[in-house]
């Protein structure tokens, strides 16, 4: 699509008549030339000025803020825009025409089923009811129990073992809202690497990233029933146990522990070597790492305290 053909799909004022060719859309601060980009929250106006994307779609009173060489598509909702302009490039299910190619020494049942453009290294077994998608790069050594699903253009690093039931790359839970209350599907277009030594539970869903990658590192072990939603990173080594969640865009550092049924707000970012004890629910942004307990979060030596004091008021 051109940026004109973007302006006219979704009826919205072109600063410029433009036939520049847009390929895809990113944020703000990874766009590339090529790709459109969008302002829908203030607190990323400053990435505005150095943005390299070809186009953005944001409210007129922001579009001084771009550089020269940007197109500015005006609208006051962006973030429907962009809902809306994301099915245009969203990837087809089936898109290769390269045969799967398997490694040496590995083991696909015979009721598993592997897309093409799917490279699976050597040492593998891939057991009965795995779906593996397009474009798919599994390392060695990798163990996939029964019926595990990835999605297409995932990456799975060597010896990783995930367990029966999880999914990996599946949509993450983005819509944009109408005036008139209708939900309109924000299509997740990038993927979910994993890096190597990670193990993951049974029935653990890994979301895909809208744009980008969601990215597990190496030596991270995550138990069963775990959310992990679109865009969040989780660091090296870190421990999560079953019933947590993440919600979207979450960054844990390295070594972080959440305990059973502990979450995140979106958004945040959490100190390395930090520990959340169970039911513990993060809204914003830990800096320091420790052991943090309740909610709303606290020190949990503080917590404990306080479930003291209350204990003696109720007696």
């Amino acid at each position: 699509m051109t940026v004109s053909d973007v302006a006219q799909l979704l009826q919205i004022e072109c600063s410029d008549s433009n036939e520049s060719t847009i390929s895809g859309i990113n944020t703000l601060r990874d766009a590339a030339k090529g790709e459109i980009s969008f302002l829908s929250d203030s607190k990323y106006e400053k990435e505005l000025s150095s943005t390299k994307a070809s186009a953005v779609i944001l409210p007129a009173s922001k579009s001084h803020l771009l550089p020269d060489n940007v197109v500015a598509l005006i609208s006051e909702e962006p973030y429907l825009m962009v809902a809306k302009l994301s099915k245009s490039f969203a990837k087809p299910i089936q898109s290769s025409d390269i045969k799967p190619i398997i490694g040496e020494n590995s083991t696909v049942f015979p009721t598993a089923h592997i897309e093409n453009g799917v490279k699976v290294g050597s040492g593998c077994t891939v057991m009965s009811g795995v779906y593996i998608g397009a474009d798919v790069l599994i390392g060695d050594n990798v163990t996939l129990y029964p019926n595990v699903s990835i999605y297409r253009d995932c990456v799975i690093g060597n010896n990783v073992i995930i367990h029966s039931g999880s999914v990996v790359g599946s949509d993450g839970f983005g819509y944009a809202h109408t005036k008139s209350g209708e939900h309109i599907k924000l299509y997740q277009n990038g993927n979910v690497i994993i890096e190597e030594d990670v193990e993951i539970g049974a029935n653990t869903t890994i979301d895909c990233a809208v744009f980008g990658s969601t990215w597990i590192k190496k030596g991270s072990k995550i138990d069963n029933l775990i959310q992990i939603g679109h865009n969040c990173i989780v660091g090296e080594h870190c421990i999560l146990v079953s019933q947590s969640g993440l919600a979207g865009s979450t960054t844990l550092g390295r070594n972080v522990v959440m305990g059973g049924q502990s979450a995140t707000a979106g958004h945040l970012s959490i100190a390395p070597f930090t520990t959340l004890a169970a039911r513990s629910g993060v809204t914003k942004s830990i800096t320091k790492g420790g052991v943090y307990s309740g909610f709303p979060l606290m020190e949990h030596k503080l917590w404990l305290k306080l479930q003291a004091k209350l204990a003696k008021i109720l007696q």
